[in-house]
């Protein structure tokens, strides 16, 4: 593979500056151009060391509009990076749409320092690397543009170099030592990077070889690559937009028998015994507080997800827990319409963001289920986007549980005539009124699609690691006594396999 990189290439200073006036005025052209659309760039700077990488992002930087352009380095992990799943420091990078994000190493450097230092073995870096291959192909197809550059350096021009840069006092060697490595291990961390480059190159994320030996060849042609792929994705996006994708769920017969969802099958009794209620929420309640005390003492970290019909008792539900837990240690996330940032990045940008520290507990009031329920409902998400992000919340949940986040899920479900008669009773009462809306009877009117969507949810999103719980409603003294029993539950669980 790396042959490839070592034919000789140079370019002459004369060709050099002939070229450069006219690259850097058709990049900032077509940086302008970039700004206006729904494509975000992610440029991953990766190599051998002593390859210039470091001074290829210099030239960036300087040949582009910085206003326009995010830079970041993934060295040492913060503490507040080791106390949330390791892709939260990349999620929380990612640029906005019309914005070029350059990303050293990015997810790549940590897979192979892994490798590299045998600290996983081939079983590990083959799960990571289809992790990665997922996390591409889910931006890809959000409108990103996946630009990958590998720098390579014959052995005995490395050599040299490090040799330099060892000497000159200017070096970030000086102040980081570890981050360079010794020649002698040339090829070993070849063997690594290239098992790693041929895994995860593919159409919509390749991997760019770039032979470093001469700086100006280097310089000009990262420079050309990102002008001219920068180009044709802007063109492709003018010219033929997103990629439909078939549907998993089959075409039903039109009878009732043959519509059941999962939401038939959820009880709505209400409780047997009236008088009992205080009683047992007073005793869940001090348990909870007791095992979240103990979850924050054993750096267990929970995310609670409250989903459900309008009027459900989301609300009631979630201050049951929070009356229960010291404020210290939780936050509830209420979850509306996306911000203008927001709809900037990837769906997922915005609940990355606010995953929980370590011991601490995040509440979302409704959550990234919002794709595949109002956003495919409303028609607010284009079909191909919904429907691709089954897998995409799959494998954001599954990172949650790896990292030994406790994740719970609820769906609030009652029947369509009981909403009727929340509606209208908060219509009646005036400390209510607030609590209904136009949306909430537009929503009303669409109940058939809407219950389609939550079974196909619950469906394809309940999972051994992060599994619905559909809790009865109807009556909202059983809903939130389900809701806190479970928690318990879970929590109590978590505890005792940590």
């Amino acid at each position: 593979m790396f042959e490839a990189a070592e034919l000789g290439r140079t370019v002459s200073k004369e060709d050099y500056k002939t070229q450069i006036a006219e690259l850097r005025a058709q990049l900032l052209a077509v940086q302008q151009q970039l700004r206006d659309s729904n494509v975000p760039v992610i440029v991953i700077i990766a190599g051998v060391d002593a390859a210039g990488k470091g001074e290829v992002v210099n030239r960036l930087n300087e040949w582009l509009d910085t206003r326009g352009i995010e830079t970041h380095a993934y060295w040492d992990s913060t503490d507040e990076e080791k106390e949330r799943p390791p892709y939260w420091r990349y999620w929380r990078n990612l640029p906005a749409r019309g914005i070029i994000g350059i990303h050293f190493g990015a997810w790549y450097s940590h897979a192979i320092d892994m490798r590299f230092d045998e600290i996983w073995d081939e079983g590990r870096l083959d799960a990571e690397l289809s992790r990665i291959k997922d996390l591409e192909q889910m931006l890809t197809a959000d409108d990103a543009l996946i630009l990958k550059f590998w720098f390579h350096l014959p052995r005995d021009v490395q050599k040299k170099r490090l040799a330099a840069l060892e000497k000159d006092p200017r070096s970030r060697w000086h102040a980081a030592p570890q981050l360079s490595r010794k020649p002698k291990h040339y090829k070993q961390f070849l063997a690594v990077s290239e098992r790693v480059i041929r895994e995860t190159d593919s159409g919509h994320a390749p991997w760019f070889m770039i032979e470093a030996t001469d700086r100006r060849y280097r310089d000009l042609t990262v420079g050309r690559t990102v002008l001219e792929a920068i180009r044709a994705r802007l063109q492709h996006v003018e010219q033929h937009g997103g990629n439909g994708l078939s549907s998993h769920a089959p075409s039903l017969p039109q009878t009732p028998t043959a519509q059941v969802t999962v939401l038939d099958h959820v009880k709505l009794a209400g409780l047997d015994e009236r008088g009992d209620y205080k009683e047992r929420m007073q005793t869940y309640q001090g348990r909870l507080n007791e095992l979240v005390w103990e979850t924050y003492t054993q750096k267990r970290s929970c995310v609670m997800v409250f989903e459900g019909w309008d009027a459900a008792g989301k609300g009631g539900a979630i201050r049951r827990i929070t009356n229960s837990i010291d404020a210290r240690l939780y936050r509830v996330f209420p979850v509306a319409a996306p911000t203008d940032e927001e709809r900037a990045h990837h769906y997922l940008w915005r609940f990355w963001r606010h995953l929980p520290r370590a011991g601490r507990l995040t509440i979302y009031d409704r959550s990234w289920y919002g794709r595949v329920l109002v956003e495919r409902v409303e028609g607010f998400a284009a079909e191909h986007h919904w429907r691709r992000a089954y897998h995409e919340i799959n494998e954001f949940e599954q990172q949650l549980a790896e990292h030994g986040i406790v994740l719970l899920k609820f769906w609030l479900h009652i029947s369509k005539e009981e909403q009727l008669r929340r509606f209208r009773e908060r219509e009646r009462v005036a400390y209510k009124q607030h609590k209904i809306t136009d949306e909430d009877w537009r929503n009303r009117e669409r109940w058939g699609d809407y219950k389609a969507a939550v079974n196909e949810m619950v469906i394809r999103t309940s999972t051994e690691y992060a599994p619905w719980y559909l809790i009865p409603g109807e009556d909202k003294r059983v809903g939130r006594l389900e809701v806190i029993k479970t928690v318990c539950e879970r929590l109590e669980a978590a505890l005792k396999s940590s």
